[in-house]
């Protein structure tokens, strides 16, 4: 695979973190929690690696929501289950989505087991200076189960690079609606769906849009003009690179590998139905790599069928 690096790993690694929004599993663990609805579940399930932090620390760390959305969650959320047992529940929740979409055969080969390891090398020696969110999830211990192994290191480096797209995106002026206008316009992610789902105002929403079209970025019809594509590429050119060192840790050979093992998951995922289509992630495949269907057991073993339900999450278009 050639001109392996931090976008064409985000494209195969990020499609198995979402697990943890659009898998069925994933609300169940909260319900059992004791989290009242999918919010709630959502921010604490997401935010419990850095403890009961105010919401206010949240809402600065995830960027793009309303702190009202934050405050309604959090610190609710801490009344009904501490953080530690909330980072239990994710990890046996992935493990079941995971072992389920996957197959215990493939969760089970010596090719998942290389994976898991390959990812956490990476994570360990990614460089959290400035990185919240990354920070604490690389704090966290290493676990023993496979699956949960994997996920969590996917976590940390799509934490990582979450945290490194923030930093594009302030040091562009782009402030939360500003961004996921820019975002829509582009044609990554739905325009209502990221409003609604990060409970921002409509008028708060045209606001941003007459920003961008008084600085040139928007044209009349809600596309991206020249100045904003441009942009719009800035920043994602700046996030790359900024997500490029746990890369060059890893080494060139060792990421490719890690890549080919990845790229099966991503796509049992991606063919599963749980990811909905202009789901906020705005994931795209521009690596220019074909991507003919296939199973996860296609490389790592045997994987079992994939699930076509859609969980609550996925109706919604939840993800971060």
């Amino acid at each position: 695979m050639a001109d392996v690096g931090a976008r064409v790993l985000w494209e195969r690694y990020e499609p198995v973190h979402d697990l943890v929004y659009f898998a069925p599993e994933a609300r169940r663990a909260a319900d059992a929690l004791g989290m009242r609805g999918y919010w709630m579940g959502y921010f604490a399930l997401r935010a419990a690696p850095l403890g009961r932090t105010p919401p206010s620390v949240v809402t600065g760390c995830f960027y793009v929501f309303h702190p009202a959305r934050v405050a309604r969650a959090l610190p609710d959320a801490w009344r009904y289950a501490a953080p530690a047992d909330v980072l239990a529940a994710r990890w046996e929740a992935m493990d079941a989505a995971m072992t389920g979409l996957f197959g215990p055969a493939a969760v089970g080969s010596p090719e998942f087991a290389e994976a898991a390891d390959l990812a956490w090398e990476a994570a360990a020696g990614a460089d959290t200076a400035g990185r919240v969110l990354a920070a604490a999830n690389q704090a966290l211990e290493r676990p023993d189960r496979v699956t949960a192994r994997l996920w969590q290191a996917v976590t940390t480096l799509r934490e990582h690079r979450g945290d490194g797209h923030v930093a594009a995106l302030v040091s562009r002026g782009l402030g939360p609606v500003d961004a996921m206008v820019l975002k829509a316009a582009a044609g990554e992610s739905d325009g209502p769906f990221l409003r609604e789902t990060r409970k921002w105002e409509q008028a708060d929403w045209a606001a941003a849009e007459a920003r961008q079209r008084d600085r040139g970025r928007l044209a009349a019809d809600g596309t991206l003009t020249p100045a904003g594509a441009a942009l719009r590429a800035e920043v994602e050119a700046l996030t790359d690179a900024a997500a490029e060192g746990p890369w060059r840790a890893l080494g060139a050979d060792r990421t490719a590998r890690l890549a080919a093992l990845l790229e099966p998951l991503a796509r049992a995922v991606e063919g599963s139905g749980l990811l909905p289509a202009g789901n906020p992630v705005g994931l795209t495949r521009g690596s220019g790599v074909a991507r003919p269907r296939c199973r996860a057991g296609d490389a790592v073993r045997r994987a079992g069928p994939s699930r076509a339900t859609r969980s609550p999450a996925a109706a919604r278009g939840c993800a971060s």
